[in-house]
C-alpha cells in the first residue's frame, strides 16, 4: 500500500504554500509574554512572522492583532501580504526593522 503525501500546509496570512523546505515558524496569536502562553498557535512562513513582529509590538498583538483577518487589517501587513503573493512559496529576503520608537535607545 502507498501512503499519500502529507498535504503541504497553506500559511494563513499570506495564503501560499509552504513547502518541507521552506524556512517556517509557529506564531502565537497572543504574545506568550502577554498571557498566551500555551495558546493558539498557526505555522506561517519564516518571513511572513518576521515581518509580524517587525510592524507591531508584543502589546499592539495582545490589545488589537490576535487573530489572522485582524492582522491582515494593519496597513504594512496589508502591503506585505500584497508584496509576498507573487513570490514563489520558499522565498526568503530580508525584512525592515521595526518603523516605530524602541525603547531605552
Amino acid at each position: 500500500m502507498r501512503q499519500e503525501p502529507a498535504p503541504v500546509p497553506i500559511c494563513p496570512l499570506c495564503g501560499r504554500p509552504i513547502p518541507a523546505d521552506a524556512a517556517q515558524s509557529r506564531h502565537h496569536l497572543v504574545p506568550r509574554l502577554r498571557g498566551g502562553k500555551g495558546g493558539a498557535t498557526v505555522l506561517l512562513h519564516a518571513i511572513c512572522h518576521r515581518e509580524i513582529h517587525a510592524a507591531l509590538s508584543e502589546t499592539e498583538l495582545a490589545r488589537s492583532y490576535s487573530t489572522i483577518d485582524a492582522l491582515r487589517t494593519h496597513p504594512r501587513i496589508a502591503a506585505f501580504v500584497r508584496w509576498i503573493a507573487n513570490r514563489p512559496p520558499g522565498f526568503m529576503s530580508r525584512v525592515p526593522g521595526p518603523r516605530r520608537p524602541q525603547r531605552g535607545r
